[in-house]
């Protein structure tokens, strides 16, 4: 008897349907989820989620987010997810060399009255940025990190 699956992310549903088995990387390790699992609400840390179902299994890569199961469904609700097949090896790695660079491609200049480090265009206008979480596309640093920065 399979369990209804949904998996979403702030930008759309990836999955959604019927199936046999899921597992997930749960805050306290790897999980597995049948049917009739008991009812439980756990953060997802990023890594594969995989869902077995008709004898296929599937992989979707999972962000971060939560699972919350319950007695007749199962929901993902992902910040960010992929389906296997649709990530890029080398998309993944200049994400990876972004990330660990951290704030760049910023210039001086001022920013709602302080002068830190800003992303801007060529002209010197602020440039638009893009988070799926609210709250972290602001395109300055704080006056701290930009006097940390500067210390390098």
């Amino acid at each position: 008897m399979p369990v209804p699956l949904r998996v979403v992310s702030v930008e759309r549903s990836l999955f959604e349907g019927d199936v046999d088995f899921v597992v997930a990387n749960g805050a306290d390790g790897e999980l597995g989820v049948l049917p009739r699992h008991a009812a439980l609400m756990t953060i997802l840390k990023p890594g594969t989620l995989k869902i077995t179902h008709g004898g296929t299994e599937e992989l979707l890569f999972v962000g971060g987010g939560f699972l919350e199961v319950l007695p007749d469904r199962v929901t993902v609700l992902a910040d960010v997810a992929e389906h296997a097949e649709e990530i890029s090896i080398e998309q993944a790695e200049a994400a990876r060399l972004a990330e660990a660079q951290g704030f760049s491609g910023a210039r001086p200049g001022v920013l709602q009255g302080t002068y830190t480090y800003v992303l801007q265009t060529e002209d010197g206008q602020i440039d638009t940025t893009h988070s799926v979480s609210a709250g972290l596309d602001y395109p300055a640093i704080g006056p701290e990190h930009a006097w940390l920065a500067d210390q390098h």
